[in-house]
Order: structure tokens, then sequence, then C-alpha cells
């Protein structure tokens, strides 16, 4: 039997987890939009993975062997790598050409799609307080978005899109993650991103597609660049981010349940904010900040109905 001191010991160590992970996932963020003007996102891609990938497969040996890796299930996690691939793709291209804290606000819709996904993909029943938060939620991203007049600015359509890709991507996670070890799927993951990231750059030195105007498409298309190494040491810093964030999350959501652990992702937005004031000189206006209030009150809210249905339900 579990007592309730252990239980506690669990939440309050799941809190902290959940608070290094965002903190460390909005710092390699942070590197990422400092290092997209001079290089291309593939180039930081392929070296976050390549960094990330000894100290996922060492922390795999330690934990359950190579053989976990081998896995029936390889189709969906291929599938699912694919999606987070493209999703992460997205949010990193959208960050280039916005303020973090935009992107970051705007990201927070995930658990609206995934709430909207429940029912068609999960076959699970969407109450009706649910249907209210996320209409509510994607309000508040029409504000801060402004679609239609001059300030609109299409990189946070990537950012919509990142938000929707990790929203499937948990979803198919769900199921994966009962039969196959988080780390299992982890290392795929990585590996997937490295792989794509070669890709894109062989396909970007093929075509010679440079001079793009829009930031988000020039930090796609930039030409490879060696590194100083200076420069070197801040991309390398981002892989060992990388490894260490993934390793937080999955701890944090392993000691205390979802519903407990979701609500303080949304110290994101704190970390962005002071990150774009800092080093970017970025400070969101008024009608982001009225935004990013209603993305998250309203994510907050379905959390929090979440909670108390099912404490309710027998």
């Amino acid at each position: 039997m579990i007592s309730t001191h252990s239980l506690t010991d669990n939440k309050a160590r799941a809190a902290l987890l959940i608070l290094l992970a965002i903190g460390l996932a909005t710092t390699q963020d942070a590197i990422v939009k400092s290092m997209s003007s001079i290089y291309p996102v593939y180039e930081t891609m392929i070296i976050r993975g390549l960094t990330s990938t000894p100290i996922l497969a060492v922390w795999l040996w330690r934990m359950h062997g190579f053989p976990k890796l081998v896995t029936p299930l390889w189709p969906r996690i291929l599938l699912r790598g694919l999606i987070l691939c493209s999703a992460y793709l997205a949010f990193v291209l959208s960050i280039a050409a916005m303020p973090i804290a935009n992107a970051v606000a705007i990201y927070f819709t995930m658990p609206f799609f995934v709430g909207g996904l429940a029912g068609p993909l999960l076959g699970e029943r969407v109450p009706l307080y649910r249907w209210i938060a996320i209409v509510t939620g994607f309000v508040g991203v029409i504000i801060m978005v402004r679609p239609g007049i001059e300030a609109f600015e299409p990189a946070s359509l990537l950012a919509l899109y990142s938000a929707f890709g990790y929203a499937v991507g948990q979803m198919m996670g769900r199921h994966l993650a009962q039969t196959v070890e988080p780390l299992v799927i982890a290392n795929w993951q990585n590996a997937i991103y490295v792989v794509v990231s070669i890709l894109i750059g062989i396909a970007v030195l093929a075509t010679d597609f440079t001079g793009a105007s829009h930031k988000s498409l020039a930090f796609l298309t930039r030409p490879f660049a060696w590194p100083t190494s200076q420069h070197f040491l801040a991309l390398f810093a981002i892989g060992i981010l990388a490894a260490f964030t993934m390793m937080s999350f999955i701890s944090a959501y392993k000691l205390a349940e979802s519903n407990f652990v979701a609500p303080f992702e949304y110290s994101g937005m704190v970390w962005a904010v002071g990150f774009g004031l800092i080093f970017f000189n970025d400070f969101p206006d008024a009608w982001t900040w009225a935004g990013m209030v209603i993305v998250a009150g309203a994510g907050l809210f379905m959390l929090a109905m979440d909670r108390r249905a099912k404490a309710q339900s027998p």
C-alpha cells in the first residue's frame, strides 16, 4: 500500500520535473531562434539529434537494453515520429519569424486539438465543457494572430500546425505507451529527426533554393555553414537540452497524473516572455497578452473540469 506521504512526494517531484522540462525546452527554443539567422534549420536539427543520440541510447541500455528497440509496432512509431518531426520543424520555423512568446501561446492550443480529436480518433465522448474550452481557446488564438490585417504574421500558421501535429502525436502515443517503453519511442523519435533533417539538407543543397526574404523560409533554405567554435557549443547544447527535456517530461508524467502535471506546462509562457524580452527585445503587445490569457484560461478550465469529472466517475 502506498502512503499519502509518498503520493505527495511524487506529485512534488512531478511538479519540479515538469517545470524543469519547460524551462529547458524554452531555453532550447531561444538558442534555436538566436541561430536561425545564421545556420539552416536542418543543420541545427542534425546537431541536436546526433548530440541527443548517445544520451538517450545509454539511458535505454541502462533501463531496458537495446533488444527492446525491436518491436512489431514500428510502423506506428514511424508514422508518429514523422508527424512529430513535422510539428517540431513547423514550430522552430515559426519562432524564426515571430516572438517566442507568441509562438508558445499559439502552441498551447494543443490540448484543445486533443480534446476535439478524442471523439473521431479515439471514440471518446467529448463533453460540453471541452467544446466550450476549445472554442474559447481558438478565440484567443484569433485575437493573437489577427488574420486579415497588417499585423498578421504567416508564421503563426506554422505554430498552429505544430500544436495540431503534437496533439495527433500525443494521442497516438497513448496507445503505443501501453505496449512500448517510452524510452524506446524516444530513441526512435530522435533517430527519425536525424534522418529527416539529413534528407531536408540534401534537398536544399540539391535545389540551391536560397535568397528567401521571409525569415521562416530563409531558415529552411539557408545553405550549410560550418559553425564557429562558440556557435558549435551552443548548437551542441541544444541536443543536451533536448535529451534532458525529454527525460524530464517522461519522468514527470510517470510520477503523477496528467491532469495534475499538465497545468504546470503553462509556465512556458513566463519563460518565453522572459527570453523574448532579455535576448530579442520582444515584448507582447496588448492584443497578444489578451489572447495568451484567454488561451491559458481556457486550457486550465478544461484541465480542471477533466480532473473534476474523473473524480466524480465511479
